[in-house]
């Protein structure tokens, strides 16, 4: 029986890790209504967490999320004009001593010392349900929007690697486990919400 030298192994096992398929992720309920205020978005993420991603949590390392909702204006003579954009950024962390999950949501990214509110889970499921789940969001004010014009929203949501330790960031380029990323256009109707 020969043995493999060391490098083979290590070669071997990186051709692996890029071949592995990348966590499925997909929005399985997206609406968007006008009402008399604005726009408000609700949608459902639906998406397996990795193991790389879990055994981080569970050393106490945040994940940070970002939900995103631009406004186009339709335009046939260029480009559609973006109206408004709306940025949902979510830290989700594991503390370790407590045994609680907490959830700080912002609409700017989140630092260590800024003001946000948060919310403490008992269970990972609870955090996870409130991170997959964006009820009533407003993403436009009605003095942005033309009652006679028509309107597209795309929606996307990742998780943003950009805001991890930077060792989390090196490691993570290149792995299909870091890269949880889905994005949907929805077309916005004059008739929807009245």
């Amino acid at each position: 029986m020969r043995l493999l030298p060391a490098w083979c192994l290590v070669a071997l096992t990186a051709a692996a890790l890029a071949q592995a398929p990348a966590p499925s992720t997909e929005i399985t309920q997206l609406r968007v209504e006008r009402i008399e205020d604005g726009v408000l978005l609700s949608a459902n993420v639906k998406f397996e967490m990795p193991a790389v991603i879990d055994d981080a949590l569970a050393k106490g390392i945040p994940m940070f999320f970002v939900a995103e909702a631009v406004v186009f204006r339709d335009r046939w003579y260029w480009y559609d004009k973006q109206v408004s954009i709306a940025a949902r950024h979510m830290r989700l962390s594991y503390q370790p001593l407590t045994r609680r999950w907490r959830l700080v949501v912002s609409p700017t990214p989140i630092g260590n010392s800024g003001l946000a509110l948060g919310q403490t889970f008992d269970t990972r499921e609870e955090a996870m349900a409130a991170v997959q789940h964006i009820s009533h969001w407003k993403i436009a004010e009605s003095a942005e929007l033309d009652p006679d014009a028509r309107y597209n929203v795309d929606f996307r949501f990742r998780l943003d690697v950009s805001q991890l330790p930077r060792p989390f960031q090196i490691g993570a380029v290149g792995h299909a486990d870091w890269n949880i990323a889905v994005m949907r256009n929805q077309r916005l109707t004059v008739e929807s919400g009245r």
